[in-house]
């Protein structure tokens, strides 16, 4: 048996070498070196405030064959276990196979990818049905989308296995306290992930190591018998005396469960029209709306990591932005920065022909010239009220509409983004060039407010003035703003109880960002894995 412990605070100038932890340990807690088993990171964050060299800050957990006396040397204190050795929740370890059980997931997203995880290893005959292609072939179409301006509306940035979340930074942090959260984590490490994830306060993964990740999950659970279908969209949900029975896909084809576990992510409009149309209980939720802003990331670097900006083991550098806007509706208005993107891409997220949005991603290295931002408003059910639309559960996805359609009208081409200078955003002026930038297909020099309305662009301007005095030369003419950022999450919510099934529909399980009640990838894999629960062992 082992016993286990940390050591809460021990801070390493960067570019030292790391040091022996056993040694470093011994020395810090008067613990013999030869009892101490193991010695590993268990957090690390980086503290790069101004003025002084930026440290890394380490939390080193230790283990030791013998339980340590009371009281416990300073710093330390006794813990569980091993963050890099995490048991199966004891909610998803099931003692026999739950082999009579059908179950349908709708969507490869995290919420549908991990609630096919725990139903299959359950035993539980699952089928996934994912609209879009396995993610090699998705590659390509996004590749002809930002090469030549050709959509593909079933496959794309959005749609298409792993979901919208692979295309973007693969940030995995979240403030989620839930028992699932360390499973998820280490089976992310186990499907192909870097260790480093377990440990850093600031996790990400990167669009590369998703893919690889998401290719080694469809692998495993072919292995375990999950049934997999792509190119295959949810036309009709079925329903035998007020429950959910099964399917009818867009080929015509019928398959039967008792549950369906709905991850469709936040851009199947279609779908969520098909479940107002049967009634299924939904509403209204507050989203954000905006626009995407990219610098050079060496802008970023030197405010953030002041002189010391050119150590290369700091990594491109990130941020977090929020401002209050004085609004006459609202009193205060919500803008703030949305899924920032250190050396990264703004990249092109349309779904449906004649529309445009845009978001943007990073590869796990972080390594372009660019960091890029959604830069997004508050828009609540009163705005739209005010704005002269009808009060209805699908108004949100009427007002996104809208506006990506006059985005795609603005540049008269196909899938370019209509851009501009942020200085000439906020000074109100007609956009002549732009700051260099790779966006593909292509920007175009074009006044946003030309496509967002004055309620929006005016809190903007206030948020981007101030958050120039937050970040030397973030408000200035080296900054491109690209129209628009319409798809931070679902501006609808479908309705549940608390064992996750649908209010109006048994057997129906919401679940993920498309459902309203998640926002990122690891909020939504266990929001999948707690609606597997209730399909597996009902409370």
């Amino acid at each position: 048996m082992k016993f286990w412990y940390v050591y809460k605070s021990y801070a390493l100038k960067v570019g030292k070498p790391i040091p022996d932890w056993r040694k470093t340990l011994s020395s810090l807690t008067g613990i013999p070196q030869k009892d101490l088993l193991q010695a590993q990171i268990a957090k690390q964050s980086l503290d790069a405030r101004h003025r002084i060299h930026p440290k890394w800050l380490f939390q080193i957990e230790f283990s030791t064959q013998n339980e340590l006396e009371q009281p416990l040397p300073k710093g330390v204190t006794q813990i569980e276990g091993s963050v890099y050795e995490v048991q199966k929740p004891a909610a998803l370890a099931i003692a026999s196979p739950q082999t009579q059980k059908r179950a349908i997931v709708v969507g490869t997203g995290p919420a549908g990818l991990f609630a096919a995880l725990a139903l299959g290893e359950a035993g539980v005959k699952t089928t996934v049905i994912e609209r879009g292609k396995p993610v090699e072939t998705r590659m390509k179409d996004i590749g002809l989308l930002r090469g030549r301006g050709i959509l593909n509306s079933e496959s794309n940035v959005c749609f298409g296995e792993g979901g919208a979340g692979t295309y973007t930074d693969g940030k995995l942090y979240t403030r989620v306290k839930h028992p699932f959260l360390s499973w998820v984590m280490t089976k992310l490490v186990e499907f192909g992930g870097p260790e480093r994830i377990l440990y850093d306060a600031h996790p990400h993964l990167g669009t590369d190591k998703l893919v690889r990740i998401i290719v080694n999950m469809r692998n495993y659970l072919q292995e375990i018998g999950v049934n997999i279908h792509f190119q295959t969209r949810i036309d009709e949900i079925l329903v035998h005396k007020g429950r959910a029975c099964g399917v009818r896909t867009s080929s015509g084809l019928q398959m039967e469960a008792e549950s369906i576990v709905l991850a469709i992510g936040h851009s199947a409009r279609e779908t969520l029209e098909h479940l107002h149309s049967i009634g299924v209980a939904m509403s209204f939720k507050d989203f954000s709306l905006g626009v995407r802003v990219e610098h050079p990331q060496e802008l970023i670097n030197k405010s953030q990591y002041g002189r010391y900006a050119r150590i290369a083991e700091l990594g491109a550098a990130e941020y977090r932005l929020a401002y209050q806007a004085p609004d006459p509706h609202l009193g205060k208005r919500g803008v703030y920065s949305f899924c920032m993107c250190p050396g990264g891409f703004v990249v092109p997220t349309p779904t449906e022909p004649g529309r445009m949005a845009i978001n943007g991603m990073s590869n796990a290295n972080r390594s372009t010239p660019f960091a890029n931002s959604g830069i997004v408003v508050q828009v609540t059910k009163n705005d739209l009220l005010l704005n002269g639309y009808e009060d209805h559960p699908l108004m949100g996805i009427q007002f996104q509409r809208e506006l990506e359609e006059r985005t795609f009208k603005a540049t008269e081409m196909s899938y370019a983004s209509p851009a501009m200078r942020i200085t000439d955003f906020i000074n109100r002026k007609e956009p002549k060039s732009l700051a260099p930038t790779r966006f593909r297909p292509k920007a175009e020099p074009y006044p946003l407010t030309g496509v967002l309305p004055p309620w929006i662009t005016d809190p903007l301007r206030a948020g981007l003035s101030h958050f120039g005095k937050k970040i030397k030369g973030y408000a200035s003419s080296e900054g491109n703003l690209f129209g628009i950022e319409s798809r931070t999450s679902s501006p609808v919510r479908l309705e549940r109880s608390e064992n996750l099934q649908s209010i109006s529909l048994a057997g129906l399980f919401p679940v993920g960002e498309g459902a309203g009640y998640a926002g990122g990838i690891v909020s939504a894999a266990i929001d999948g894995l707690k609606a597997a629960r209730q399909i597996i062992s009902p409370e």
